[in-house]
């Protein structure tokens, strides 16, 4: 038997965001109606979103997932880092289900075990699963797909801990071995840079923003490494990125740019959220 539940309960609903199902109806839904986008070049493939409460950014998130209004998709590939510290690579929940107040999420195991063999044939190390997590980066995503989305999806949940570029691009050709067959969307979740003032944020936002536009896994985490811009889940977006090219995505189309400030009104010390879609 196992010796926890098969659910992972929600640690942020009710914090990060409202724990009554109508309030949060109410408010994902706004952010995503109030979302102007462009004309995007194609097929949705992979979302960048940010991770933050959503008073702060939720706004930036709607961005994202108005591009995926009122679709469906069998499967939802969530990348994030992970705040707390565990001893590995590439995470992901020993749960069955994810709740969040609108219901619950199954999680795939069979798709998260066959990466898991794929990963480990790949690179020597397989998917690490753990209970009762209090990551919100990855659950943040899951009323957002619940909202924008027309039918329910099954979840694969992925934790990313490395920043090492060989390391990635072996990860996501395993998952893209995997998912290339499965009506699938991919989203990484981060946040850019944290606690700057407002001038200087924009400044390393702009720098980050620019390589996920140029859809290059490896500037984004030069530039993490680098210090010249910065992104919290920066291994999280070069897995989508590369497991996105090798799915056959194309374009990058930035969606928005926001920080903190925007919510709070202060500009000493904010956080940068930014929004994109990548197509095929």
């Amino acid at each position: 038997m196992s010796p926890y539940s098969p659910v992972r309960p929600s640690p942020i609903a009710g914090s990060w965001y409202p724990a009554n199902p109508a309030a949060l109806e109410r408010e994902v839904s706004g952010y995503i109606k109030h979302a102007a986008i462009p004309s995007l070049p194609g097929e949705v493939l992979g979302l960048i979103a940010p991770h933050a409460g959503y008073f702060y950014s939720g706004a930036t998130a709607g961005y994202a997932y108005r591009c995926v209004e009122d679709m469906s998709f069998d499967l939802c590939a969530v990348f994030s880092p992970l705040h707390d510290y565990y001893p590995y690579d590439f995470i992901t929940s020993a749960h069955e289900f994810y709740a969040t107040p609108f219901g619950m999420i199954k999680i795939d195991q069979d798709i998260v075990s066959i990466c898991s063999k794929n990963l480990q044939q790949m690179t020597g190390i397989p998917l690490q699963h753990i209970a009762n997590d209090r990551e919100h980066s990855l659950e943040i995503q899951l009323p957002f797909l619940q909202t924008a989305l027309n039918s329910p999806f099954s979840l694969f949940p992925i934790m990313v801990r490395t920043h090492e570029p060989g390391l990635l691009q072996s990860a996501a050709q395993a998952f893209a071995n995997v998912l290339k067959d499965k009506k699938v969307l991919l989203i990484a979740s981060t946040d850019l840079s944290h606690f700057y003032d407002q001038k200087t944020a924009n400044a390393y936002d702009a720098v980050m923003l620019q390589h996920i536009a140029s859809f290059s896994p490896q500037g984004v985490l030069e530039a993490e490494r680098t210090g010249k811009g910065f992104a919290c889940g920066a291994g999280a977006v070069a897995l989508m990125l590369w497991t996105c090219q090798a799915l056959g995505g194309k374009i990058v189309t930035l969606l928005n740019h926001s920080t903190s400030a925007d919510a709070s009104g202060d500009t000493g010390r904010v956080v940068g959220y930014g929004a994109a879609a990548v197509t095929r």
